[in-house]
């Protein structure tokens, strides 16, 4: 099993590379959850999110408000994250913030903005065909 996560690493590296930002974002899960290496998966999932990748943003967020939050300096980033990941249609982001509002630690406004953006977003995504996609899918959930 470690000799395909070691491979699967020296691959990821290659494509990084080639220039693929998608690969910071499997790295970063294999630092994490097989080597757990939380400081080389941060700096991976950072890197994937610069690049756009909206989980990953979530991911760096999330590693702040779990094993950061020492300060309001570590919860302000983690909040931060949140907040572009789900004005980019992240719904477990806006979860979390629901809970950090919930706790006083978000205001009114911000909240109201960002779960606005989030509406914005997923509006943007929404097709006929998508919609459809999801009532099959709920059907075979029912199964």
């Amino acid at each position: 099993m470690l000799q395909d996560v070691k491979k699967a690493m020296e691959l990821w590296k290659q494509a990084l590379a080639l220039g693929s930002s998608k690969a910071h974002s499997c790295l970063a899960e294999a630092y994490r959850h097989e080597l757990g290496d939380l400081k080389k998966a941060q700096f991976h999932y950072e890197a994937a999110a610069m690049a756009g990748h909206e989980v990953d943003r979530y991911n760096v967020g999330y590693l702040e408000g779990k094993y950061g939050c020492r300060d309001r300096a570590d919860r302000d980033r983690a909040v931060k994250h949140w907040t572009i990941a789900a004005s980019a249609g992240h719904y477990t982001a806006t979860h979390f913030l629901r809970e950090f509002f919930q706790r006083g630690a978000i205001s009114r406004e911000s909240i109201d903005s960002t779960l606005t953006a989030y509406n914005n977003s997923c509006a943007e995504m929404r097709s006929d065909a998508r919609d459809a996609y999801i009532r099959f899918y709920h059907t075979l959930e029912r199964l």
